[in-house]
C-alpha cells in the first residue's frame, strides 16, 4: 500500500490481551511495515497497530489506531510512536477500523 508492507486483520473471539503479543510477531515478519489486528468478543472490539522502527518518522502507531478507534466507535487509543491500542464497542465496525487505518496510510 503506497508502497509500504501492510497487514490488516480482523480476528474473531480472540482475546484483547493477546493482540499485543500478535502484533509484535507480524512486525517482524514484515521487517520494514505496519501491522494492524482488530479482535471482537463479546460485541466489543479491539485494535492494535504496529510500526516498525524504521517507519516511525513517517506513522505514528498512535495516530493509526486512533483512526480505528474512531470507526470502532470509541475515544482514544493510546501507547507508543510504534506500538497503539485501543477500543470501541461496535464489533460489527470491525472492517470498517481497518478501512480507516489503511486510509490514513494512504493519506501520509
Amino acid at each position: 500500500m503506497n508502497g509500504y508492507k501492510v497487514i490488516a486483520q480482523h480476528l474473531q473471539d480472540l482475546d484483547p490481551k493477546a493482540l499485543r503479543g500478535l502484533v509484535d510477531e507480524a512486525k517482524a515478519r514484515l521487517a520494514s511495515g505496519i501491522a494492524t489486528i482488530v479482535a471482537t468478543n463479546d460485541g466489543r472490539a479491539a485494535i492494535a497497530v504496529g510500526v516498525t522502527d524504521d517507519l516511525v518518522g513517517t506513522f505514528s502507531a498512535v495516530d493509526l489506531v486512533r483512526a480505528g478507534v474512531a470507526a470502532l466507535g470509541g475515544q482514544g487509543g493510546g501507547g507508543r510512536p510504534d506500538m497503539a491500542q485501543g477500543g470501541g464497542p461496535d464489533a460489527s465496525a470491525a472492517d470498517a477500523a481497518l478501512d480507516a487505518v489503511r486510509a490514513a496510510i494512504a493519506a501520509a
